[in-house]
């Protein structure tokens, strides 16, 4: 056939769906200045982590976000076979991430979070509404995976020393970070017209303000959460990101969280979510695909 006769490929909704949570993950990554987070600047807190490395990990999970899709239209409804399907899906994602990283943890809360999005839009795809597609996800994820491993996870060793909430948690109570910060933040500062990325920033900060992030608990202990908190706040209440006030207290957020050694990781995948939702929210991200 010739070349100029090549027709595009429509995708099947599990492939879009995979694809605008790829899509988010690389976004969160590349979004500039993130206080002690990995993005086009530099490697933030971490020594161990990288850009180049962020978009091949995000990369790696396609399939299996894919799979989870395809599991939830091919079951249609919530239930443990789902929970239990996706849960295996999973860590088989997790499993080619690390062969990708080499080992390193990238997007492992991310693979939690953005799976169970991926899977309450993929359900009811015409339901599209931030605070519908959160609640399908929480009611998925309040099922109890019976094959999940219960290795003691960073995460879960902060949640048992601080009592802090964490990844699963913050699921199953419906993403409250996202849809009653991030989102409502995302949409005040573009409303204020202060740009794309300078929106997301200051959704990101919104969720530093209030979010318990086990990444920064166990990297830098209640110092760590609390210079991160108190600082989000500093910089909205600057301005904004968009704003010079803002900016410097950015930057001094950024020297003080990597001082301590603290990167807001949970913050990140929580952006991640935001992202998502708000594709999926306003309609564009499905209108490209057929289904």
């Amino acid at each position: 056939m010739h070349a100029f006769n090549l027709q595009p490929k429509t995708l099947t909704l599990a492939e879009r769906l995979a694809d605008l949570a790829v899509d988010a993950l690389i976004d969160e990554a590349d979004l500039s200045p993130k206080p002690a987070l990995v993005d086009r600047r530099g490697n933030g807190a971490h020594t161990d982590l990288h850009l180049g490395l962020m978009h091949a990990s995000a990369l790696a999970l396609l399939p299996a976000f894919k799979e989870m899709a395809e599991a939830a239209i091919e079951m249609g409804e919530i239930g443990l076979p789902l929970r239990e399907a996706i849960g295996l899906i999973g860590r088989e994602g997790e499993q080619a991430m690390l062969a990708t990283t080499s080992g390193v943890n990238t997007h492992r809360g991310a693979i939690w979070a953005l799976g169970l999005l991926v899977v309450a839009v993929a359900l009811e795809p015409q339901s599209t509404a931030a605070s519908s597609i959160s609640l399908r996800a929480a009611r998925l994820a309040l099922l109890d995976d019976r094959y999940a491993p219960r290795p003691l996870s960073h995460g879960a060793q902060v949640t048992l020393r601080y009592g802090a909430r964490g990844a699963r948690e913050e699921a199953q109570l419906g993403f409250p970070a996202v849809t009653q910060r991030a989102l409502p933040q995302l949409k005040r500062s573009r409303a204020t017209g202060h740009g794309e990325q300078n929106a997301r920033l200051d959704a990101l900060l919104a969720i530093m303000t209030n979010l318990a992030d086990t990444c920064v608990l166990y990297r830098a202990g209640e110092e760590g959460l609390h210079t991160m908190q108190l600082g989000a706040q500093a910089v909205l209440d600057a301005g904004g990101s968009a704003s010079l006030a803002g900016r410097r207290r950015l930057h001094e957020l950024d020297q003080q969280l990597i001082a301590l050694n603290a990167s807001p990781g949970g913050a990140a995948d929580l952006l991640a979510a935001c992202l998502f939702i708000d594709r999926i929210e306003s309609g564009d991200g499905l209108i490209q695909g057929a289904f």
